[in-house]
């Protein structure tokens, strides 16, 4: 069964794509937003690149303005246009610099004692376990006390507190380093009755 027929755009974008892989450049994401732009090109009724189009694909009113995403497409659909240029000299080339490439990050929430404490109680009462209720509010108590991600609390052992020194052993982070965490007196009790607990319901 014979495919839909190819348009001039589709072609030359395979041949765009072609040539730069062979150079050695992967263009994973260049080449699904590229596909996606010629795309969006044929819907319009454009033949070639011109700012209007470039515009309008870039500054999608679907896209989260606080991604990547926009600057991600503004960058592939310049590297084409440079190419399509040399065959097609209606080509227009945005500019660079016309989207920020730097994303917005949200201004973080930062949780007071009050805040904490109710997280917990919340959480506790989320289940009819008690055991397990004793695990969340002391995982969450541990996350406010040292700053540690989620993956990190949930993957520390017994033999990561060193219990003398007062110190909390993070292995496996997110960078493959790992690093010690003091903690303070009180998280170390917190973390002690909870071993307690732990040992009087789950022997090792």
């Amino acid at each position: 069964m014979a495919g839909e027929p190819v348009s001039a755009l589709e072609a030359t974008l395979a041949d765009y794509l072609g040539l730069r892989r062979a150079l050695g450049h992967k263009l994973d994401d260049a080449g699904r937003q590229l596909a996606k732009f010629v795309a969006y090109l044929d819907d319009i009724g454009e033949d070639t690149v011109t700012m209007h189009a470039v515009m309008g694909f870039v500054l999608d009113p679907d896209l989260d303005p606080a991604s990547t995403v926009p600057s991600r497409r503004l960058t592939a659909v310049r590297g084409f246009a440079r190419h399509l240029s040399g065959i097609d000299a209606r080509t227009e080339i945005p500019p660079a610099g016309l989207v920020s490439d730097r994303p917005r990050r949200r201004t973080p929430f930062v949780f007071s004692d009050a805040d904490v404490d109710a997280v917990a109680r919340s959480a506790a009462a989320s289940t009819p376990f008690p055991f397990r209720a004793a695990t969340l509010t002391t995982m969450i108590g541990l996350l406010a006390a040292t700053g540690l991600r989620v993956g990190e609390a949930i993957r520390l052992e017994r033999g990561d507190v060193d219990w003398d020194q007062g110190i909390v052993r993070v292995r496996n982070t997110k960078f493959g380093k790992g690093r010690d965490l003091p903690v303070s007196p009180s998280t170390l009790d917190a973390l002690a009755a909870y071993r307690r607990r732990r040992d009087k319901s789950r022997p090792a």
